[in-house]
């Protein structure tokens, strides 16, 4: 939630906005934007089904105000011109690191001047053939094709054909959401903790990206 903090501190979401929740995992981050904007969201995830997040969103009262999608952001079930915004935190590397998936995949949902809005985890500096040795054994050759620079998603967006990129930069709250993570008993916050004490701020980092479909 943090990441998400952070990201939306100069964004102007308002209450009648239809907004894709794009790789939203176990639902917090709709139940945030659903709860302190007011907006409609679509909770859109591949491996949480959509069973699972209803009733989660079900419990928390925003049954109405929430809607569960179980979809490959690949493949994503939309009308077209439909979204107001898309919003997508820790997700979107995963399937749109290359020059072809917005324009292919996610312009065509999204009505004229629609927000973009993501945050990722990245690199410093592009890293994928010149590996530091001490961090070999924490980053396997899946994870690095993921994970890129600003420099590497700068130019990304600003080939794409139906994308106005405003802002992209390193997230200023990388320490503090690492610690929020590491300090839960989650198998995977427990294998990532040798994984940061060795990049000990070095080469990772997080990256927010801000634009508007043209």
């Amino acid at each position: 939630m943090i990441i998400l903090e952070n990201l939306l501190e100069d964004i102007p979401l308002k209450s009648n906005m239809r907004v894709l929740d794009l790789g939203c995992g176990n639902g917090l981050t709709s139940i945030f934007l659903a709860k302190e904007y007011g907006v409609q969201v679509f909770a859109v995830d591949l491996w949480i089904s959509a069973t699972e997040n209803y009733k989660r969103f079900k419990k928390m009262g925003f049954e109405k105000q929430i809607i569960p999608i179980h979809a490959d952001a690949l493949g994503l079930p939309f009308a077209e011109d439909y979204f107001d915004a898309v919003i997508s935190i820790d997700s979107y590397h995963y399937f749109g690191s290359n020059e072809t998936y917005f324009d292919t995949c996610l312009s065509k949902l999204l009505k004229k001047n629609a927000l973009f809005a993501i945050g990722i985890p990245g690199m410093k500096f592009e890293i994928h053939n010149c590996i530091p040795h001490e961090m070999k054994p924490y980053w396997d050759e899946d994870t690095l094709k993921t994970w890129n620079s600003c420099d590497w998603w700068e130019k990304v967006f600003l080939n794409s054909e139906n994308f106005i990129l405003r802002k992209i930069q390193e997230m200023d709250c990388f320490e503090e959401a690492w610690t929020d993570w590491l300090k839960t008993e989650n198998k995977f916050a427990l294998g990532d903790r040798p994984m940061i004490e060795m990049d000990n701020g070095r080469y990772m980092n997080l990256i927010s990206i801000i634009g508007n479909k043209k």
